[in-house]
Parts: structure tokens; C-alpha cells; sequence
């Protein structure tokens, strides 16, 4: 059982990577970002939306926590 999971594992991380170079080989024509008054230079879109997706997979969890231990804090003593 454990070798079929381990090629699940492989075969997920190699398509996932085959979609990531695919998106960003279409991706590919330069574009410059303008947000409260700071400017890029022409970047490539995929650079962007992969930043966006990193960002948000080390925020969304981190908010999770800080969300999950603030209604561990708030739960009165007898209710747990």
C-alpha cells in the first residue's frame, strides 16, 4: 500500500508541475503592475499570479491559526 502511494504522490507532484510550466509558458507577455503609487517594470503575468498563489498559500494558513487559537482563547473554562 505504501509503494501505490508514493507513485500518487510522484504522479501528482509531476502533473501539477506540467500544468504550473504550461500556464507559464503561455503566459509569457510582459505586463507592468501599478498599486498605491508603486509601479514594475513589464514582468511576465505568470510571475504575478504566481507570487499571488504563493502569498496566499503562506497567509490563508497562518490566519487559520490566528483564527483557530482566538476561539480556543475565547471558549469560557467549562465549555471545551
Amino acid at each position: 500500500m505504501r509503494g501505490v502511494k508514493r507513485v500518487v504522490v510522484v504522479l501528482t507532484v509531476l502533473v501539477v508541475s506540467l500544468v504550473v510550466l504550461a500556464f507559464v509558458l503561455e503566459n509569457q507577455q510582459g505586463v507592468s503592475l501599478s498599486f498605491l503609487g508603486m509601479a514594475t517594470g513589464p514582468v511576465p503575468v505568470s510571475v504575478f499570479v504566481i507570487v499571488a498563489l504563493i502569498l496566499g498559500m503562506l497567509i490563508g494558513p497562518l490566519l487559520g491559526v490566528l483564527v483557530r487559537t482566538r476561539r480556543h482563547r475565547s471558549v469560557p473554562a467549562g465549555r471545551a
